[in-house]
């Protein structure tokens, strides 16, 4: 898989409800810093951890699942280790995301083109936070 840098852009320019899968409280955790960064720019964030769910992150309530949001979600950024990732892109695709973005160091091709061939746009082995 190789990253298209227009269609970053189309993904970062369109997106407006993030579903962060992987969330942390703890504020020394990359989540929690890209949320962070990612509300400052105006978009709305949703945390997503089975651990934490029913508990708030910056104020945000947190869910156990992709499923258990009870809104459309644009984009599915993930924080999870490339063993688990796939389990997290199948969730956006029964969704109905229209997009998901595996962060530095989170590889599955073939989540990656189960999520092209769904319609899906992706992202992969890049941070939101570094292309804003």
């Amino acid at each position: 898989f190789q990253n298209n840098d227009r269609d970053l852009r189309i993904i970062l320019e369109t997106t407006q409800t993030i579903a962060l899968v992987g969330a942390s409280k703890k504020p020394d955790r990359a989540s929690n810093e890209v949320m962070e960064i990612l509300l400052s720019y105006g978009y709305d964030v949703i945390p997503v951890n089975p651990s934490l769910a029913g508990e708030k992150i910056f104020d945000r309530k947190v869910y156990a699942t992709l499923a258990d949001i009870p809104q459309p979600v644009d984009m599915v950024d993930i924080f999870r280790n490339s063993a688990f990732a796939g389990v997290a892109v199948d969730e956006a695709i029964a969704i109905g995301a229209k997009c998901v973005w595996l962060q530095i160091g989170v590889i599955d091709n073939a989540a990656a083109r189960r999520a092209t061939n769904a319609g899906l746009k992706v992202a992969m082995n890049v941070c939101p936070a570094e292309e804003l």
